[in-house]
């Protein structure tokens, strides 16, 4: 089996998690496919390095003594906010040499300042989306994913992300049965496609400030087959509808209508990962009219149709 060499970048106020969720994946990968990857990690000056939660870290090797890897992993952290200069040279010279470039979260900014995300798509962490577009115009920034894949150049959105993405670099290199092993060895439950969004349907809005708002939005997460119509809804808050609709707008930040399709496409992919239940129940359990209208909400946001994203989260297949 041919081996991969994955070189993971340390510097100071590097974000841990960044580090060791990637780095546990293609370390469970390697116990299921002996010789898959050789991980090594490596700082400027060889020294250890402090993260920002104040953990130490003692790489392999410096970076000058690096040879050019498979994977280039580049993480973030609170360090990518001021760089050291020798960083962003060493990145700009040398990661072009590695067959594969990835970076998790805030390590898109590092990508960015050594010029390699010019003209492609990239993400990052949900609250640097603006920074990375603003700083770097040539960057095409892409918010919602949780990651994105542009030729040899693999960005992640914030910390937990990065194990998606390597998972999903797994699944490229030795197959989808030991990438979902890895997943379920992690205890991580679900293995997300790249496409799936940062947030969820609540994470993503505001919640209102009035309690009959807020409490509208609840009972829309708890009901999503329910009459979600504004006049059912506005009922539920004691306001007309025109009025319902307008503060329910201001307050949350979305009409009424979009929350709660958002609400229903959430449900109907928790109910397709969760159950075995056929694709007519969960579109009638999460309140789509029928199947034909499931599927082309999940084609038009997530880019594939119900059994294909259910297909994603089959589970791996118990060893004999």
């Amino acid at each position: 089996m041919r081996q991969r060499d994955v070189l993971v970048v340390y510097f100071d106020g590097v974000q841990s998690l960044d580090v060791t969720g990637p780095v546990e994946v293609f370390t469970g990968a390697a116990r299921g496919a002996p010789g898959a990857y050789r991980i090594r990690t490596a700082s400027l000056d060889g020294g250890p390095v402090r993260t920002s939660s104040g953990l130490t870290l003692t790489p392999d090797l410096a970076l000058a003594d690096a040879p050019a890897p498979h994977t280039l992993l580049v993480p973030g952290g609170d360090g990518t906010r001021a760089p050291d200069p020798r960083l962003t040279d060493w990145l700009r010279t040398h990661a072009p040499l590695a067959r594969r470039k990835v970076s998790v979260c805030s390590g898109a900014l590092l990508l960015a300042e050594a010029g390699l995300l010019d003209g492609r798509r990239a993400t990052t962490h949900w609250n640097l989306c603006d920074t990375l577009a603003r700083r770097y115009p040539a960057v095409h920034v892409e918010a919602d994913p949780i990651y994105v894949r542009d030729g040899d150049v693999a960005t992640s959105a914030g910390v937990t992300a990065g194990i998606d993405l390597a998972l999903a670099l797994v699944e490229e290199d030795l197959g989808r049965d030991l990438a979902l092993t890895v997943a379920r060895h992690l205890v991580v439950f679900l293995r997300r496609p790249g496409n799936q969004t940062q947030f969820s349907a609540q994470l993503a809005v505001q919640t209102a400030e009035r309690r009959p708002l807020r409490d509208v939005q609840q009972w829309i997460s708890e009901n999503p087959s329910a009459d979600l119509s504004v006049d059912a809804l506005a009922g539920r808050a004691g306001l007309s509808p025109r009025h319902f609709a307008r503060a329910f707008r201001d307050e949350v930040g979305m009409t009424p209508g979009r929350y709660a399709d958002r609400v229903r496409l959430e449900a109907a992919r928790r109910r397709l990962e969760d159950t075995p239940d056929g694709v007519e129940e969960v579109a009638r359990h999460c309140g789509y009219g029928t199947p034909e209208a499931m599927r082309r909400a999940f084609v038009r946001h997530l880019g594939s149709g119900p059994a294909e994203y259910r297909r994603r989260f089959q589970p791996a297949r118990p060893a004999l």
